[in-house]
């Protein structure tokens, strides 16, 4: 499978950067796979799961807020939040549940709350997703 440059950053850092086979992004139209010489895309990105295959190995990232743009020559995902999965262990992501929850309860408005039950929903099914791998894993 031929290799493609990705780039994934967020507003404290570049998350990643290399060569890859797929990514595996969570737009907002729905989850969609980048392989090399992709058409052109642009995608607006949803609270979920980022999965980058490459190097040999699988890494997966929860991402929230932010674009994708696919092109020829490469793909590049801007993030407001960008996290490795291996990273909300410790009890984080049941903190960013909780929080989330918590925004859910203080919305003032349908929109507002229905925009912060969709991050609620993805920290839900990322923490689903970790326990899956955790499981899987053994």
């Amino acid at each position: 499978m031929a290799n493609f440059p990705f780039e994934l950053v967020s507003p404290e850092k570049l998350v990643y950067s290399g060569s890859v086979s797929e990514v595996v992004v969570p737009g907002a139209e729905g989850e969609f796979g980048v392989l090399a010489g992709h058409a052109p895309f642009v995608s607006v990105l949803k609270p979920g799961v980022l999965i980058i295959k490459g190097e040999g190995k699988v890494q997966k990232l929860f991402v929230r807020g932010g674009f994708a743009e696919a092109n020829p020559q490469g793909l590049t995902v801007l993030a407001e939040t960008a996290v490795p999965l291996s990273d909300l262990g410790g009890g984080k992501l049941g903190q960013m549940i909780k929080d989330a929850q918590e925004d859910v309860e203080d919305a003032k408005d349908d929109a507002t709350r229905l925009k912060r039950q969709t991050v609620l929903d993805a920290l839900k099914a990322t923490a689903a997703a970790i326990e899956a791998d955790g499981r899987t894993a053994h």
